[in-house]
């Protein structure tokens, strides 16, 4: 029987859409710190989290070329696409992270459990990878990225490690799971 889990209980996150002259102003800070006070008003040690977009405007921003999107991005002040935002801030709040395997024709991304380890997380790719678990050839993001993003040049400037069944996967960790069925 699956458990079921009230409403109530699940992880919240408020999203106010809001007008174009309201971006990053006085006005919509002090909305939120009201958003605040009332959740610690009514006893609540976690806020969620208030995310401000303008639908208007990010659908607009939508139908651009990625060049002429980011300079429209720069005039308004705004950091990051809503849906960008908007999926760091849920996969946060659900507890979730992502890591990736990387193949000669393409990339895959694996989301887990934040705390999941590396044999479980092995498993989620394929059960026999899990119960053949050896080790996990692991390299962070950052690391492969800035290291020309090939696994080759990660492994000569010494950059890929070799975890254990109880290695703790970090979000964004490339991961090469070496196995023996």
């Amino acid at each position: 029987m699956l458990p079921y889990q009230f409403l109530t209980t699940m992880p919240e996150i408020i999203v106010l859409n809001i007008s174009e002259g309201d971006i990053n102003t006085d006005r919509i800070k002090e909305l939120q710190n009201n958003i605040e006070a009332y959740f610690k008003g009514k006893g609540r040690s976690a806020v969620p989290p208030v995310i401000t977009l303008c639908g208007k405007i990010e659908m607009e921003i939508a139908q651009l070329p990625k060049d002429e999107a980011m300079a429209f991005f720069d005039d308004l002040g705004i950091n990051e696409p809503a849906m960008h935002k908007l999926c760091h801030v849920s996969y946060d709040a659900l507890g979730l992270i992502s890591f990736f395997t990387v193949g000669q024709d393409e990339v895959k991304a694996w989301t887990i459990k934040k705390g999941t380890l590396a044999q479980q997380a092995a498993g989620k790719i394929h059960s026999d990878i899990e119960r053949g678990f050896i080790r996990a050839e692991t390299v962070s993001y950052d690391n492969f990225m800035s290291s020309g993003e090939s696994m080759t040049a990660v492994k000569e400037k010494g950059l890929a490690r070799l975890e254990g069944k109880t290695y703790e996967v970090r979000n964004g960790d490339i991961i090469n799971f070496k196995f023996n069925v």
